[in-house]
């Protein structure tokens, strides 16, 4: 008798199963349906990918251009120039790497959107950032540039902003200025 009543519990469990199986087959092609294809990014065209191609060659020789004013050095005995020199050449190999393959496989690149201008802003900022470190030293610029980044990039509070902004930039001068003695540009000394 007890044996009966298992089977009889398992045959119900199974249909159970069965049943819960048979529900989820019969929902799966309406929600396939339902749910919206996602198109992807907009197709920015082929002016738009042969200049995402040039703009990287284009940087790249002015980068390596400039780094042949520095000393060069060896491979054993590398002097300051040797570095911008190899991201020069990294820069111009992937600028013509876009170009091929987009002319090879006739596929374009993504529009330009409201991200490309943060990107641009960005890279702006650095060099911003880049021309006033040897002038006005460290502090200053590390200051306005993350205090920017964090207000308008990553749109952070006014008070979370500037406290980052702050923060970040006296643990960079701890770390790298007393801590390592690195000497870096700066105006404040302890």
């Amino acid at each position: 008798m007890a044996k009966v009543k298992k089977a009889e519990g398992e045959t119900a469990e199974a249909a159970a199963v069965e049943a819960e199986a048979a529900d989820d087959t019969a929902a799966g092609p309406e929600t396939v349906q339902d749910t919206e294809v996602d198109e992807g990014p907009r197709a920015g065209g082929r002016v738009q990918s042969v200049v995402a191609g040039v703009i990287p060659v284009a940087l790249g020789a002015v980068a390596a251009w400039l780094s042949f004013g520095l000393d060069i050095g060896s491979l054993t005995e590398p002097g300051p120039g040797l570095w911008p020199l190899i991201v020069a050449g990294l820069l111009v190999a992937s600028g013509i790497g876009i170009i091929a393959v987009t002319a090879k496989t006739r596929r374009d690149t993504e529009a330009f959107t409201r991200g490309t201008v943060a990107v641009l802003a960005a890279a702006g900022g650095l060099a911003v950032y880049a021309s006033l470190y040897e002038v006005v030293g460290f502090e200053v610029p590390t200051v306005l540039l993350l205090f920017a980044w964090l207000r308008f990039l990553s749109r952070e509070s006014w008070l979370m902003s500037t406290v980052l902004a702050v923060a970040v930039t006296a643990a960079a001068y701890v770390l790298f200025i007393i801590g390592l003695n690195v000497p870096l540009p700066h105006i404040i000394a302890f």
